[in-house]
């Protein structure tokens, strides 16, 4: 079974904005390492003050992986991350109605 990943990051959404187009190869070259570790969907929004991220990934190890890596806590805070996220991890499941 998958898990569900659902971030929120403390951050300066302008920075992180503008890095998603003015360093968006370096935002893709994150995102085939993580499809290579076992991330299956991603996304990202942006609310008062922080950056919000929702993934599905094969494990939580895969994950924990990915994201606990040096380089990666440093991109991070490189695009915007301004403090420590809350993170929550959840077992995804089937129902009649996703999409």
């Amino acid at each position: 079974m998958t898990c569900l990943i659902t971030m929120k990051v403390p951050g300066d959404t302008a920075t992180f904005q503008k890095a998603m187009s003015n360093r968006a190869d370096e935002v893709l070259a994150v995102a085939d390492r993580a499809k290579q570790l076992g991330a299956i969907h991603h996304r990202f929004g942006v609310g008062d003050g922080y950056i919000h991220v929702v993934d599905e990934w094969e494990t939580p190890e895969a994950f924990e992986t990915f994201f606990s890596d040096a380089a990666m806590q440093k991109f991070v805070e490189s695009i915007g991350a301004r403090g420590e996220p809350e993170i929550t991890i959840s077992e995804a499941v089937r129902s009649v109605d996703q999409f």
